[in-house]
């Protein structure tokens, strides 16, 4: 998972001005601020193809789609931008992966932390809650 964030990190400095981000072993998330569209799709697709080909080829099977679903939302409120930052850090804990969301060593959770203090992330948390947010979407057992 230390190659493909660094690719990741890569790909979306390649189009995004400001970012978050966490990559778990079968997905990831990102939440990003995006002046050239175009430019971002671009750089991931490059990715997903290049890591398609890379993981296909170590399993010996071509033609299998590894990256699909991919979807893109325009943040509607600040309410939704605060409960999506506060999703993508915490969907390794949603996931069963850590217990606490800082734990987990490939997001930007600890770089989100040092920036804002635990004082502004807790207040952050209790006031964009994410009650079902991914609900349906990302379940548990992904």
């Amino acid at each position: 998972m230390d190659n493909f964030s660094r690719d990741l990190l890569a790909a979306l400095m390649a189009g995004a001005t400001q970012f978050t981000w966490c990559v778990l072993p079968n997905h990831y998330h990102a939440l990003v601020e995006a002046p050239d569209i175009r430019r971002l799709v671009r750089a991931l697709g490059q990715l997903h193809g290049r890591v398609s080909h890379e993981w296909n080829g170590e399993e010996l099977t071509r033609g299998r789609k590894v990256f699909f679903r991919a979807a893109d939302r325009a943040m509607r409120s600040d309410r939704h931008y605060w409960a999506t930052l506060n999703y993508v850090h915490h969907n390794p804990v949603h996931h069963g992966y850590v217990k606490r969301w800082t734990d987990w060593r490939w997001s930007s959770a600890t770089e989100y932390l040092a920036q804002t203090g635990a004082e502004q992330a807790r207040r952050s948390w209790l006031e964009y809650p994410l009650r079902d947010y991914g609900k349906g979407w990302d379940d548990p057992g992904l």
